[in-house]
């Protein structure tokens, strides 16, 4: 068995896109998944399955989704591997003294080339900060997620990829969990 955490987009976000935990459990186990495993109501979930192909792991909870919730939910499926590369690669944890409560990832659908930098233009957003690592695009917001328009709607649109962004504490409990598991 492997074990996939698929980070869904958009859900129980504002009163949109409602999907209640414990029902999005039971809907993934209805298809086959095994030991699924949600945390918060933000949409991450694990699940363990004999499927090695992320990509069609997330297309199978995707096409789920909306069959039996009517919702179109974006997902990027990630590995252990991409979680602990966080804390090995983030730029902004060798910082001295660092707010890790203005510390993000978004997740990106696919590899990122390394002219992908240039095409964020992340220089008009100064003086957020942002790093390129392979599917991974670290952030450091400067006031804070919700005050800044580099986000992962404009990430997704210079970019044309898929994105999801989790904040710092989100990440260092997914990656605890999967070491639980």
């Amino acid at each position: 068995m492997i074990t996939h955490l698929a980070l869904l987009r958009g859900i129980n976000v504002s009163g949109h896109s409602m999907i209640k935990m414990e029902a999005l459990k039971t809907t993934l186990e209805a298809i086959g998944f095994q030991n699924v495993q949600t945390y918060i109501q933000s949409g991450n979930v694990f699940v363990d399955t004999e499927e090695e192909s992320p990509a069609k792991v997330g297309f199978l909870i995707k096409q789920e989704i909306f069959k039996v919730f009517g919702h179109e939910v974006p997902i990027v499926v990630i590995a252990k591997e991409d979680l602990e590369a966080c804390f090995k690669n983030n730029p902004f944890l060798k910082e001295k003294d660092i707010d890790t409560k203005k510390l993000y990832v978004a997740f990106i659908s696919t590899t990122l080339q390394s002219t992908s930098m240039n095409d964020l233009r992340i220089s008009q957003f100064k003086p957020d900060e942002a790093s390129i690592d392979g599917s991974r695009i670290f952030i450091k917001y400067a006031v804070g997620a919700g005050k800044t328009r580099f986000d992962q709607k404009y990430i997704e649109k210079k970019l044309n990829v898929t994105a999801t962004i989790r904040n710092w504490n989100t990440v260092t409990q997914l990656l605890n969990l999967y070491e639980e598991r």
